[in-house]
């Protein structure tokens, strides 16, 4: 019985998104597949040789083969275009080689080497799309609308989903617009929604959350996607009902940004805390907020996305404050009641939300239920439970 795969990453395993997003899953599925894992890797992360050699002592000790490669970022487009080709060669050479007979390719630039393994030797296709990739970069203002790029990358996308023998994606409101594509009318492709997981033991209830002051938190960058004024204004007016509240912001690289527009937006420096925290911190500093946000720009590819951040707030118990527009945020936080959602980022909705949030913290049950809804919707377990259905269904054993 053939149950070899092979998983092709365009981010690091030296990463922190590799290792939360990508090794998590596949420490889990290794028990009962033959797992080769092709990941590229950036120069800085592999002159570590100490973060290197636990990495791999953590893979090898999971039984996965791992292939690392060198990520090339510039010039861009043709960086990229030699990582494919190397990508492609070493990719079909190791499907051949060990009869591994699916492919999982995780997100698109992946996807167009998993492509090539799969019309080489009829492996099985799993283009696991991660997000609206091209649309993210018209979003963002990364590419121009209707540039030579954005096309390239939607015809691609078309390619990738007319070929795949299942797709996964990040949230049931991006399941739907997929549908609704018109090449797919007369062949709708399986798919399957994984919401991004959190490691729950890690992101656990650690005591009572905070009341009083009311601790106002957020983690992450604040780069293109995440609305950091409008979590300024939010702490504002959440000031003019609770003048004692703090404000907690977790982020590695932009704290001196960060700072400048806390004294932009006139407020006290000593009511705001900026510290960086390792990923091992984070359980512990998030668990230390009373309510956490997530406030990204809307925005149409913002349907797929499904942040991190969310679950792990609520895996620690903490409820959090969205916006409309993106994901299912919606549709979980006021669905489960474990959070608020503004309607948009005017003085009214923000002034609302702030009413609405306090309230909501004074829920004797509410950390409990966020801790439900994390186990429900983004435990590691129930992720790699749905991707194990799906390889045994491409493997034809269910």
């Amino acid at each position: 019985m053939n149950r070899g795969v092979l998983y092709v990453s365009y981010d690091g395993m030296l990463e922190p998104l590799g290792q939360s997003q990508v090794l998590a899953y596949l420490e889990k599925l290794a028990p009962d597949w033959r797992i080769h894992l092709i990941s590229y890797e950036k120069r800085a992360d592999w002159a570590d040789a100490n973060k290197r050699s636990a990495v791999a002592a953590r893979i090898a000790a999971a039984g996965i083969r791992w292939h690392p490669l060198r990520y090339h970022k510039r010039p861009s487009a043709p960086a990229t275009a030699y990582d494919v080709a190397v990508g492609s060669a070493k990719a079909i050479a190791l499907a051949l080689r060990h009869r591994l007979t699916i492919v999982h390719a995780r997100s698109y630039v992946p996807a167009l080497i998993t492509l090539a393994v799969k019309r080489a030797t009829g492996a099985r296709f799993l283009f696991d799309m991660r997000g609206l990739w091209a649309d993210e970069r018209i979003d963002g203002g990364l590419w121009p609308k209707d540039g030579r790029l954005y096309r390239t990358a939607k015809s691609l996308e078309r390619r990738f989903l007319e070929a795949a023998d299942h797709v996964v994606t990040l949230t049931h409101a991006s399941e739907a617009e997929i549908r609704s594509f018109p090449y797919l009318a007369k062949r709708q492709p399986t798919i399957s929604v994984i919401p991004t997981c959190a490691d729950l033991d890690r992101f656990t209830i650690h005591g009572p959350r905070p009341i009083d002051p009311f601790v106002l938190g957020y983690v992450g960058s604040v780069g293109t996607w995440y609305l950091l004024g409008d979590m300024l204004r939010f702490f504002r007016h959440l000031q003019a009902v609770q003048p004692e509240a703090r404000l907690s912001i977790v982020n590695r690289n932009e704290q001196a940004l960060i700072a400048e527009r806390v004294r932009h937006h006139g407020i006290d420096p000593a009511a705001v805390q900026i510290q960086a925290g390792e990923h091992r911190d984070m359980p512990r500093l998030v668990a230390g907020m009373s309510a956490g946000m997530a406030l990204i720009k809307p925005a149409y590819s913002k349907i797929a996305s499904a942040p991190t951040k969310l679950a792990e707030y609520l895996g620690c118990g903490v409820p959090c404050l969205g916006i409309t527009g993106v994901g299912d945020t919606e549709a979980i936080l006021e669905g489960d009641r474990v959070g608020v959602v503004l309607g948009g980022s005017g003085d009214d909705e923000l002034k609302a939300g702030v009413k609405r949030l306090t309230a909501l913290t004074r829920d004797p049950d509410l950390q409990d239920r966020c801790r439900r809804t994390a186990v429900r919707l983004f435990s590691l377990d129930a992720g790699a439970a749905a991707y194990r259905a799906i390889y045994e269904r491409l493997a034809g054993h269910s």
